[in-house]
């Protein structure tokens, strides 16, 4: 069963169970930490979408506030006292722009300038245990 203890604090919306419901992103995901000698693995879950009594961020879009959250996760600050994280991929398309902000050559509105044209890929961050516990149903696993 995931969990949110092996994740590592300096991700994208802080330490937490990733998924998403693009497939294509999955499988590069998973091809990209593939090991040499074995193949990546697809894991499907069901996950429930009744969030009413759950606190969920949901980043629309690459905006200001999305780059702040993102910057301040991946510092390892857990950002925000949320079950789950909803937006946006800080992946290969935009990490050069991330990059020129992250080192402070580039200012945030410039940043912000380069990214408002990107269609964000989507990712959820589960951040509560019990969260994924209620939610989240094991479906198949899918060797790529």
């Amino acid at each position: 069963m995931p969990d949110t203890r092996h994740s590592r604090k300096e991700l994208d919306f802080g330490a937490g169970f990733y998924f998403t419901t693009l497939r294509e992103q999955a499988e590069r995901y998973a091809y990209r930490f593939a090991k040499r000698r074995e193949g990546a693995w697809l894991n499907i879950y069901d996950f429930s979408e009744d969030w009413a009594d759950w606190g969920v961020k949901t980043f629309e879009k690459y905006d200001g506030e999305w780059l702040d959250f993102i910057v301040s996760c991946r510092a390892g600050k857990q950002t925000g006292d949320y079950d789950m994280v909803v937006g946006g991929v800080a992946n290969d398309k935009i990490f050069d722009t991330m990059s020129l902000f992250f080192e402070g050559l580039i200012p945030k509105a410039e940043a912000l300038r380069r990214l408002v044209y990107e269609k964000p890929d989507i990712q959820y961050c589960v951040r509560a245990e019990m969260m994924i516990k209620q939610c989240l149903t094991f479906k198949e696993c899918i060797k790529l």
